[in-house]
């Protein structure tokens, strides 16, 4: 037999009786998250997804396929059969960062996934190395200026890689991005003193923070963290930057309407729940409510948005 194109896939799926689609889900649906067990978007995508499956009566299973700053685990949703059996973790990094990093990314973000519904922002946590003499970001500034510094990341392309970018360009500092595998070796080596600051979700660094083995500096996004009320913005401390990762919920493209769009209604009933919000913001994240066009807008603006920072880092990846 002929192999079926992933065109002719999406035009059956169309072609789908409604009865079929209003049936939906009638089996286990399969959840990517393409980055590792317990980061920020594995987190919130498994609180997501637990609810969805009480909601709508099937059980949706997570599964990680980390690696290639999201790039796996995105193909796997990308060449996914689009009929809402297989859903992926959308990001900052695959659904808007890599297009303009990777000079063979492995799919588009624009036409090969259906976007659903948004879950949360993640703004990171400016931290240091406890053995460097700062106390706010004008000092850590000014010692950065005399002394050689390396900033940490999960990867290019990941919210810290850019966070960090970020800084140092609106500050002119010469700081080196070191990449690292794992969260656990990236705080290992910054409470080492091996890098010396990292821009790292605060559910990822809150318990270091308080047990005083990183020193928090800044928050990247547009508010305080009700977590560490008394740490400032950027902003607040004199720089115009706002950097936040994201996280969502996308289909394959092609997926009907009348799918994605239950999806949706569900997934944002489930962040209006108080509860579900309540454990949002105690992980350092901000709940997002977004109709589906919504979210297709707010992916474009934020790779439009991106795209000069990354061009301005000189990186790609093969």
């Amino acid at each position: 037999m002929q192999a079926i194109s992933r065109r002719a896939m999406g035009l059956l799926a169309i072609a789908t009786p409604a009865w079929a689609q209003a049936d939906y889900p009638s089996r286990p649906v399969r959840f990517i998250v393409p980055g590792p067990a317990g980061g920020a978007g594995d987190v919130l995508g498994r609180l997501v997804m637990e609810r969805l499956g009480q909601t709508l009566g099937q059980s949706f299973l997570i599964e990680n396929r980390a690696g290639a700053g999201t790039n796996i685990g995105m193909t796997v949703v990308a060449r996914a059969a689009p009929d809402g059996y297989v859903l992926g973790l959308a990001s900052i990094a695959a659904n808007a960062v890599n297009r303009w990093l990777y000079r063979n990314l492995p799919f588009n973000p624009e036409t090969d996934f259906a976007p659903v519904a948004m879950i949360a922002l993640v703004p990171n946590l400016m931290v240091i190395a406890p053995a460097i003499p700062a106390r706010n970001v004008a000092e850590f500034i000014a010692y950065a200026r005399r002394n050689p510094v390396a900033f940490g990341s999960v990867g290019a392309g990941s919210s810290q890689h850019l966070a960090g970018a970020q800084f140092a360009q609106a500050t002119g500092l010469d700081m080196t991005h070191v990449a690292y595998t794992s969260n656990g070796a990236m705080a290992t080596d910054l409470m080492e003193n091996r890098v010396q600051v990292v821009f790292q979700s605060i559910s990822a660094v809150a318990e270091l923070a308080r047990a005083g083995r990183v020193r928090p500096l800044a928050v990247t996004g547009e508010s305080r963290a009700p977590a560490f009320p008394d740490v400032p913005t950027l902003q607040q401390a004199g720089l115009d930057i706002i950097s936040t990762g994201w996280f969502g919920v996308c289909a394959p493209g092609g997926t009907p309407d009348a799918i994605t769009q239950r999806l949706n209604e569900a997934v944002n009933d489930i962040i209006r729940s108080p509860e579900i919000q309540a454990r949002i913001i105690a992980g350092g994240a901000v709940p997002k409510i977004t109709t589906r066009a919504e979210m297709a807008a707010f992916m474009a603006a934020e790779s439009a948005r991106w795209r000069p920072v990354v061009l301005a880092t000189g990186l790609t990846v093969d």
